[in-house]
């Protein structure tokens, strides 16, 4: 069964990007890679022009996982992917954009996952961004990547793009049936992606959020 509008589509991330058969997983689609092995959300940044000017009507982001590798804090992760969902609904303004969780890499990065992933899908909605939470098909419940899926805890096998395949494909189907100016999908609550908090009292003091202010440009590899 082939899928996909006749579009271009840009996948965007590192190495778990660049190494899919995309024309095999996602058939039907006028997929691109724009995957870089061992690129850090510094590293997108600089490179992000060169995204923008294949001008894709839909774009498939997933970064992230080599910034904890290089000990960056979850906030440095959630502002730069923040920063560059901002400049492709600039720069993009009819694109679709789908905003991907970062993937578990090992129990002892779960909790630092968990929260960027909850920031990035309270942001989404904010740049008109749909939300795709893989970690309900490849994560373990103690936050590990599904060894089925991996031989290394961090890259994918064919099995595992497989399955990241069978979540994107509708994934991409659903943000496809919004006007691109609509609000952004909204996740179904897993034990992964927390459920929508409750409304927050009054007297309560306000929690800090990230804000999407513009990071250093240096690269990290």
């Amino acid at each position: 069964m082939t899928h996909g509008t006749g579009g271009a589509l840009a996948l965007v991330g590192d190495s778990l990007t660049q190494g899919g058969d995309w024309a095999v997983l996602l058939p039907g689609e006028d997929a691109r890679n724009f995957g870089v092995a061992g690129d850090t959300t510094d590293d997108l940044l600089a490179r992000l022009d060169a995204v923008i000017d294949s001008r894709p009507d839909t774009l498939a982001l997933l970064i992230g996982t080599n910034d904890l590798a290089w000990r960056r804090s979850a906030e440095h992760v959630v502002r730069n992917t923040e920063t560059i969902l901002v400049t492709l609904r600039k720069e993009l303004p009819e694109a679709r954009v789908l905003m991907q969780s970062v993937l578990p890499r090992g129990h002892d990065f779960a909790e630092q996952i968990r929260d960027i992933n909850r920031h990035l899908w309270q942001f989404a909605p904010t740049v008109h961004a749909g939300w795709l939470d893989l970690w309900p098909a490849l994560a373990l419940e103690d936050g590990e990547l599904n060894p089925a899926f991996s031989e290394d805890r961090l890259h994918l096998n064919d099995e595992g793009y497989r399955a990241w395949a069978g979540e994107l494909v509708p994934g991409l189907e659903r943000l496809r049936q919004l006007p691109p100016s609509s609000r952004a999908i909204s996740p179904s609550p897993t034990s992964a992606a927390p459920p929508k908090p409750t409304p927050p009292d009054p007297a309560a003091p306000k929690p800090r959020m990230f804000s999407p202010v513009s990071p250093a440009m240096s690269s990290l590899s």
